[in-house]
């Protein structure tokens, strides 16, 4: 046995806030080297939970990596303004993975937002920066979300971790 490892505690999370980014058409850079890069525009959109609330501004969005197997890479970088009208900065990556058997579904635009979200692999780690004292402790925290689409815009749950 190492000795070197202690109890740790659990991880534990709480829900942080609701998000809905509305996006624009897509813009495909085509194939590169690494794959399909496309990106998703973010035109606007809301956030709301119990210590966070407002909305997504215009001009940010998902620089997405479709790898060559169909899996997405995701990476995101948003401007948030809080209802009481300061700047948040919040990034992340993540994972998008559809099972073969969902592809089809997926693909089609009169389906793919009635397929069940437990169904795919949708989760994130965003991370958050501001000078805003009222929410400085953002900068500290590190959260998971877990994505899923609706008509015109993506969505997540974003959890901290405590």
């Amino acid at each position: 046995m190492d000795l070197r490892i202690r109890p740790v505690a659990d991880i534990k999370t709480v829900p942080l806030f609701d998000i809905v980014v509305d996006l624009n058409p897509r813009v495909s850079f085509g194939e590169t080297p690494v794959g399909r890069r496309v990106l998703f525009g973010a035109a606007g959109g809301s956030f709301a939970g119990e210590r966070v609330r407002g909305e997504v501004l215009a001009g940010g969005g998902d620089w997405a990596l479709f790898r060559p197997n169909g899996e997405m890479a995701l990476d995101v970088r948003l401007t948030l303004r809080t209802d009481d009208n300061e700047l948040i900065y919040m990034t992340y990556g993540g994972r998008w993975i559809t099972p073969p058997e969902l592809k089809a579904d997926m693909a089609d635009p009169a389906k793919r937002y009635t397929v069940d979200p437990s169904r795919y692999y949708f989760r994130t780690q965003p991370l958050f920066e501001t000078g805003s004292s009222s929410y400085a402790w953002m900068n500290d925290i590190v959260c998971v979300g877990t994505g899923y689409l609706v008509e015109g815009a993506v969505a997540y749950k974003i959890f901290q971790l405590v």
